[in-house]
């Protein structure tokens, strides 16, 4: 790919090994999208309401598209070495700015344009970083060139939409039909740039390194779960109270509650969707990366946000000295908490079906055992309906353990296996190392 061509003193774009695993760079940029999370959730528990989840998701999905190319370039190019890094803080940058905006993008349209028109100017800055990384890369590729300028169009109609999104309501005098417009030209951005990806397919896409792509996508999954946590105790209320039993079982509840939904991906379900990519080659494995890990990671990490916003009001109510936790949680909370839980375990059993083609009964159980339980958890006061939801993650994370026993030793082999086997083959190869030196030549300390 001609990738080692030399940039100035930084030194040049250093392609992706089929092995590769991510790089300390990106894990420094997704600090970024740990802040637009929390923004994103900040904003709308501010103000619960059925447009502000529209606004939550419309704003979320974007966000979601300038990963996935933050991907697709990151399975190309080592973004932490040579002249990449710049170009990389450039675009943090840009998104750090873009998330500080996102309050401001839905605000009143007759306020001015000031908010969501840095919201798509900072969305114009991260994509060109984007689309000039994976220009470099693909230039010795007339196939892939093809590719690329199949997505030109998503790229175009993006930009154009989000300015049209911030120029066009200001000029509208009915303040309702310009939040309407607005609102109907970020459906439209998000529906072009979802349809380009079955639109355009697979054809002339490759993912190098399933590892690194896999690695990629849970590291940020395990984001979204952390920032849910902090969300909890700083929008609860958590932080400078004073310490109460109930608040300690309200932080305890909730560490527990994560730590089973993380297990109920990771333990089992991710690694084996991990060794399915791998074992797919071609179409086969761009089409599952990008149904099972592009698409299907979106709605799990709204369901992250969604049962984030539930969960810190009921541990709101639950530090508040007027409520406290023997009180019912009025509103919304307690169905955004389920509902949350719900979409997570709901896109969880999709993720499964298109990676390892399979259903587990246990993720149809819970879904029911969670349905059933939110009319109940309505009634319940507050540390009671956060105990339930806690109780049957657990208990799902329990029953599993004992009826799939056998396949999770029977994966655990096969990962200690297929590790074995290549740092052996590794060892192996550095040993060529050895092997290069002269006979007379020192060994250095």
């Amino acid at each position: 790919m001609g990738g080692y061509r030399r940039r100035g003193q930084l030194g040049p774009a250093v392609p992706i090994a089929p092995g590769a695993r991510v790089d300390k760079f990106e894990v420094f940029f997704d600090l970024v999208f740990v802040f637009s999370f929390f923004i994103i959730t900040r904003a709308t528990a501010a103000n619960i309401s059925g447009r502000q989840l529209l606004h939550a998701g419309l704003v979320l999905a974007v966000l979601w598209w300038c990963w996935v190319v933050h991907s697709l370039v990151a399975t190309r190019i080592r973004l932490g070495e040579g002249y990449v890094p710049v170009l990389m803080v450039i675009a943090m940058a840009a998104l750090f700015a873009f998330a500080l905006a996102l309050p401001q993008a839905f605000s009143d349209p007759q306020a001015g344009a000031a908010g969501p028109m840095l919201v798509a100017t900072s969305y114009v800055v991260v994509r060109g970083v984007h689309a000039v990384l994976y220009q470099h890369v693909v230039r010795d590729s007339p196939q892939e060139r093809r590719q690329l300028r199949r997505f030109a169009p998503e790229l175009l109609a993006s930009i154009v939409l989000l300015l049209a999104a911030a120029l066009v309501p200001p000029m509208i005098d009915n303040p309702g039909r310009a939040a309407l417009v607005r609102d109907c030209l970020w459906i439209a951005v998000v529906l072009v740039q979802y349809a380009t990806g079955f639109i355009v397919g697979t054809w002339g896409w490759g993912v190098t390194s399933a590892e690194h792509w896999t690695e990629r996508y849970d590291l940020i999954l395990i984001i979204a779960l952390g920032e849910s946590v902090i969300s909890v105790g700083v929008g609860g209320n958590l932080l400078g109270k004073p310490v109460t039993w109930p608040a300690v079982a309200a932080a305890t509840l909730g560490i527990v509650f994560t730590a089973a939904l993380w297990w109920a991906h990771f333990d089992f379900i991710g690694p084996a969707a991990r060794i399915a990519l791998h074992s797919a080659e071609g179409g086969p494995r761009v089409a599952m990366a990008r149904d099972a890990y592009a698409y299907l990671y979106l709605p799990m990490i709204a369901g992250v946000i969604l049962f984030a916003i539930g969960s810190e009001e009921i541990v709101h109510q639950i530090t508040d000295p007027a409520g406290g936790a023997a009180q019912r949680v009025e509103g919304p909370a307690v169905p955004m908490f389920f509902g949350g839980v719900i979409c997570y375990f709901a896109v969880n059993l999709l993720f499964q079906l298109r990676t390892l083609h399979t259903v587990s009964w246990t993720r149809i159980g819970v879904l029911v055992v969670l349905a059933v339980a939110l009319p109940v958890g309505q009634q319940l006061p507050a540390l009671g309906a956060l105990a339930l939801v806690t109780a049957i993650c657990v208990g799902l994370v329990a029953v599993e353990v004992l009826v799939m026993s056998g396949s999770r030793h029977a994966l655990r082999a096969a990962v200690f296996e297929e590790r074995t086997e290549h740092e052996a083959h590794e060892a192996a190869w550095r040993a060529r190392w050895h092997d290069l030196r002269e006979p007379d030549e020192p060994t250095t300390p």
